[in-house]
């Protein structure tokens, strides 16, 4: 998948260092795009947003991801025989 501006993707938040608050996934919106693995975007929280530039695609705190849903359309895009993640 090709990230475009515009496009809702998982922000992973860092959490406390001491771990009070769990990194966790949030909504954000792809508000420019550097290349296929780094955005711009703005992330969506409970009591607010925030923008955070040049963000590297991946699964930990403060990287972004596709939505398991966007994974699996993709994937049966790829392969009409694909069933789903079970």
């Amino acid at each position: 998948m090709t990230p475009t501006v515009g496009r809702i993707v998982y922000y992973k938040s860092y959490g406390t260092p001491n771990g009070e608050y769990k990194p966790e996934d949030r909504a954000a919106v792809v508000t420019g795009v550097v290349d296929e693995t780094t955005v711009h975007l703005c992330v969506l929280n409970p009591t607010g947003m925030f923008f955070n530039l040049n963000v590297k695609q991946g699964s930990e705190g403060g990287h972004w991801d596709w939505m398991p849903y966007q994974k699996q359309v993709e994937a049966e895009r790829k392969n009409p025989f694909f069933k789903g993640f079970n």
